[in-house]
């Protein structure tokens, strides 16, 4: 079970990035930590992951 801060962080997160529920819970580790990196990439907007995740299924229900 996640901390109280922790469930705060994480719904703020998933504001942030524009994630429904079920896209941030299905994100991994490696893949939120990308989001919020700063090595210069540009975050994915939540309409473009939305386009990239129809165009690129990955078959998890």
């Amino acid at each position: 079970m996640l901390g109280e801060r922790a469930v705060v962080l994480s719904g703020l997160a998933a504001r942030l990035l524009g994630w429904r529920p079920d896209e941030f819970w299905a994100a991994t580790p490696a893949e939120l930590a990308a989001m919020f990196s700063e090595d210069g990439a540009e975050p994915v907007a939540g309409e473009e992951l939305a386009a990239m995740m129809a165009r690129f299924p990955d078959g998890v229900e």
